[in-house]
């Protein structure tokens, strides 16, 4: 069903030495993506922990949390689908530069809201919905553009794993620096430095010469698009068994990350910083786990790993509900963000390596609905049980719905693999090494 076209030589292709840490850094526009972004991420992780913050200073409710980051993301799972269908048709380049405009705007709007002193709870929704479908666009396009600024296709898999550390560099850095200005100066300044830093990607953007696929293949579209992009990936156990996994962590176990300002001021009695801290070390640890990733030679037994991340998440999110000391919750987390970044991050690499090129568009809709469409119904859910068992409890709750569901996958993927109609190259990918 999936398409193997240039699989063997992504499976088998290495670099020697230290150098295939970084090894995607050798193609120019990979390059001005990494650094344009990076500047640009932190921003945006400066913008979501001051946004948290915001809203529970505003109302003190974890069910407005929970509320707030449904509303800013349930766009990703409705409009996602239908960027997927639009990334196998465009320039992906061009709807890039667009979204990134548009999120520029969005935070320059809700700075001044905030620094004026107007800033309202329904203020914030409406921005929060208007930024979640400005991202389901952007997310889908954006995952499908990287094969396009990699010129070694052998690179993809380290290209993805950097971006993963890049994302997870910039949760280090920019909750830290929002910490502290949310403590010093209040929350308008995040909102502020994060729609200035896009000016960052957009020039970068602009700055990229792309000699291929600027034309896309003109394949089915609408509704007709759509259904064949949802029957090619699940109708492939593979693909199928990833999707569905991801969706589910995302759906019980990310969204402790709404949770995080009741940890820090209720139940390890801190405050703005705490929260920068607590989200400081979650980017660490997610951190390492995208450097783990870009130092692996191949994707060769990238499969397995992908259960054993799961584990690694659900093990961490049920010891640190369990913590009520600060230092041992920033260890936990650690743990938390290495493997919530190994998961999501080898579940890219491995449907961006066997899917055929002409379906990547819909399939990274697939991807981004499951990573990130179901985060704000577990937002919800997550704000709504808060209030009925304690922030504690649901969170360990999520890490052990996690564990379970990698355990499934286990199942799941060695009953497929036992079939002689597995094919041979894909299966490889579960191989261990």
């Amino acid at each position: 069903m999936a398409g193997t076209s240039g699989v063997e030589e992504v499976l088998t292709r290495e670099v020697a030495g230290p150098r295939r840490l970084v090894r995607a850094l050798r193609s120019r526009n990979y390059r001005l993506y990494f650094g344009g972004q990076g500047l640009s991420l932190i921003g945006t992780w400066m913008q979501r922990v001051a946004m948290s913050w915001l809203v529970y200073r505003l109302t003190g409710s974890t069910l407005l949390l929970g509320v707030v980051g449904f509303a800013s993301q349930i766009p990703t799972f409705i409009f996602a689908p239908f960027a997927g269908v639009l990334a196998d048709r465009v320039n992906r380049r061009t709807v890039i530069i667009v979204t990134q405009a548009l999120a520029m705007l969005q935070a320059l709007l809700l700075a001044a809201l905030v620094l004026t002193g107007a800033i309202a709870v329904w203020q914030i929704v409406v921005l929060g919905v208007f930024l979640g479908v400005i991202n389901a666009f952007d997310m889908p396009v954006r995952q499908s553009f990287v094969v396009e600024m990699v010129e070694n296709k052998e690179d993809l898999g380290n290209a993805i794993a950097l971006n993963s550390s890049m994302v997870n560099g910039a949760r280090l850095i920019g909750p830290s620096i929002a910490g502290v200005l949310v403590a010093a100066v209040g929350e308008g300044i995040c909102f502020l430095i994060n729609g200035l830093s896009y000016l960052a990607v957009i020039a970068a953007l602009l700055a990229m010469t792309i000699t291929r696929h600027e034309v896309r293949p003109q394949g089915p579209h609408g509704w007709r698009g759509l259904r064949e992009g949802f029957l090619y990936a699940f109708n492939f156990a593979p693909i199928k068994a990833v999707l569905l996994l991801l969706a589910l962590v995302s759906l019980v176990g990310m969204p402790y990350t709404v949770l995080m300002p009741v940890f820090a001021q209720e139940i390890l009695r801190g405050g703005p910083s705490t929260l920068g801290f607590l989200m400081g070390a979650t980017g660490v640890g997610a951190m390492l786990g995208g450097i783990y990733l870009a130092s692996r030679r191949s994707v060769l037994g990238l499969g397995r790993f992908i259960p054993l991340a799961t584990g690694i998440f659900g093990l961490g999110l049920v010891a640190f509900s369990l913590s009520r000391a600060l230092w041992l919750s920033l260890l936990l987390l650690l743990v938390v963000g290495f493997g919530m970044t190994a998961q999501a991050a080898s579940s890219n690499t491995v449907l961006q390596t066997i899917v055929e090129e002409d379906k990547r568009g819909r399939l990274m809709s697939f991807y981004t609905m499951a990573f990130m469409g179901m985060v704000p119904f577990g937002s919800l859910l997550a704000g709504g049980l808060a209030s009925l068992i304690g922030t504690p409890r649901t969170v360990m709750v999520g890490g052990l719905v996690s564990i379970a569901g990698g355990l499934l996958f286990i199942q799941r993927i060695s009953a497929y693999l036992r079939r002689e109609t597995a094919p041979q190259k894909v299966c490889e990918i579960w191989k261990s090494r």
